[in-house]
């Protein structure tokens, strides 16, 4: 099989190649997918690049990226219910703390990391549940149901933002989502109730504007050292804010009695490690949202396998709406 390797840090075109790998048998509880599309997510891109922190050296001698991705099992190993052959899958982990991920053509794994697909979800969408839409159903509903509550969602033009958006609405909450001004209108079109400009100098007064001056409920927070003393001004007492980034200022300043004299819930947020009861509980919010049809999944740009290397600088370029994949078929 083809498969995308690096076998060190740099740019992109520099260290990523196609090579011919053995298909890799399913051994005791485990499957092997054959890979129809790769999810490009930014945490892959800065792993080739070497830019994660506190690592200086390649952990394997060489490593196929990317931890999202969609496919059919066509082998499964001791332990596995062989029903399963032949089911339409998605895949989260695939590259995490493991050399061998989802840009190729085929993956052998843990069976539990390979999920049952929702009856009628194409296979491009499937490759963006990992990574983006885990940590949209995360973060909209890790302090439980939001029904009857507003939601910020802080970068609601993103393509976590844009899930935690409809997943938000889906879940019954009025939702207050933040964005650039040209993303505006792509992010009504996801649902949310008010859209603002998160570049404004009085953020913090729009949003309890838009919320009928009330302060909100939830923060989703893609920056939350930047947004730090916006999210304090506007969350309710006993709120929660569930930050999953914070790239432009990662050692922020917290106005901590603020936060403590509203008992304020903070939860930072790493798709990779959640436990498996709550990444269990993710993946059935997920699952029934897009069965009830309430989730479109954007995608900007679909990439040969051959051309990995220009969808990672695609990410890396950073000005689109929706996600980037690579087709791993011919």
């Amino acid at each position: 099989m083809k498969a995308v390797t690096y076998r060190k840090f740099g740019p992109a075109e520099s260290v990523l190649s196609v090579e011919e790998h053995a298909d890799v048998p399913a051994g005791p509880g485990e499957v092997r997918v054959d890979l129809h599309y790769s999810g490009v997510n930014p945490s892959d891109v800065k792993a080739r690049a070497g830019a994660r922190a506190g690592v200086s050296e390649l952990p394997y001698p060489a490593i196929v990226p990317h931890s999202d991705g969609s496919g059919v099992i066509v082998g499964v190993g001791q332990g596995v219910d062989p029903a399963r052959l032949g089911q339409r899958v998605w895949i989260w982990n695939g590259q995490w703390q493991r050399p061998f991920g989802t840009a190729a053509q085929s993956i052998t794994l843990p069976a539990k990391q390979a999920v049952l697909m929702p009856e009628g979800l194409d296979m491009a969408a499937g490759a963006i549940l990992g990574i983006p839409g885990l940590t949209a159903a995360h973060t909209v509903f890790s302090g439980g149901p939001v029904a009857g509550e507003t939601v910020l969602v802080q970068g609601g033009a993103g393509t976590v933002g844009f899930l935690a958006v409809q997943l938000a609405k889906w879940g019954g909450a009025r939702v207050i989502a933040t964005c650039s001004p040209q993303d505006k209108s792509h992010v009504h079109a996801a649902g949310a109730d008010a859209v603002l400009d998160y570049q404004a100098s009085d953020l913090a007064d729009q949003i309890l504007e838009a919320n009928a001056g009330q302060p909100v409920e939830r923060i989703v927070e893609v920056e939350f050292g930047r947004n730090c003393q916006v999210d304090t001004a506007v969350i309710a007492q006993n709120g929660r804010i569930t930050a999953y980034g914070s790239a432009k200022d990662m050692t922020p300043t917290l106005p901590f009695y603020p936060l403590m004299f509203k008992s304020v819930t903070l939860e930072m947020a790493l798709v990779y490690l959640l436990p498996d009861k709550i990444r269990e509980a993710a993946i059935t919010q997920l699952t029934a949202a897009i069965q009830d049809g309430a989730i479109t999944f954007p995608i900007a740009e679909v990439f040969a396998l051959e051309d990995t290397a220009k969808a990672h600088q695609a990410v890396e370029q950073g000005k689109r709406r929706g996600a980037i994949l690579v087709k791993t078929q011919p």
